[in-house]
């Protein structure tokens, strides 16, 4: 149980997991599409070399079995990747980004990677040949930070893959008069840009209001 936010934010190793995942894969490995790590945690929590280890071994022996993983991080993706054995092509590594100002980060996200680190990280997943995507979200409105969408897609223009969704968690949001007129413009400069690059995308169910 925890008890204090010290406690809180210290990671704690799973350490059986690689036990559990044999089991479960054994159980429902042909009900099992693909596998997502994780967004409960962070599979390549930043400075964690142990959870790092953990992730790169659980891919590792899910792609030994034929399942797709896809991940998602804000932390630095590890140039090990490339090394884990039987490396599946299908698998997507991805990292969140919602902001390049490092003051917001710091505030916000601040035991996550710089903006710049987790992007270099993922460029270079990307040109050694594996499929990339990045999570813009949740995206905060100009009541939390004035900043040009246009930045950071241009910065993961590279990418196969886009998810775009809106800011939910605080009174910052309903403060903003209009919030409709911002997301439904936003959106639609994440859809052109997409569409211009040939990227995947998928925008969060309530990030694009209706007339």
């Amino acid at each position: 149980m925890v008890v204090s936010y010290e406690q809180w934010i210290k990671p704690k190793i799973v350490y059986n997991a690689l036990e559990l995942l044999d089991k479960e894969i054994k159980s429902h490995k042909t009900r099992i599409k693909n596998v997502h790590l994780c967004f409960s945690t962070d599979p390549f929590m930043f400075k964690q070399e142990e959870i790092i280890s953990l992730t790169l071994r659980i891919i590792e022996k899910l792609n030994a079995d034929g399942i797709i993983c896809s991940t998602l991080t804000k932390g630095i993706m590890p140039d090990l990747i490339m090394k884990v054995r039987g490396l599946l092509q299908e698998n997507i590594f991805g990292i969140t980004l919602v902001s390049l100002n490092e003051e917001f980060r710091k505030y916000y996200e601040p035991f996550a990677a710089t903006s710049e680190d987790r992007i270099a990280a993922l460029r270079r997943l990307h040109d050694n040949g594996l499929k990339t995507w990045v999570s813009i979200e949740p995206y905060p409105p100009p009541s939390i930070i004035e900043q040009d969408i246009m930045e950071i897609l241009e910065a993961v223009s590279f990418v196969n893959k886009i998810v775009f969704g809106r800011w939910n968690y605080n009174s910052s949001v309903s403060k903003y008069k209009n919030l409709r007129e911002h997301y439904n413009k936003l959106s639609a400069q994440v859809i052109r840009f997409c569409k211009k690059n040939n990227i995947i995308l998928h925008i969060k169910e309530g990030t694009l209001y209706n007339n």
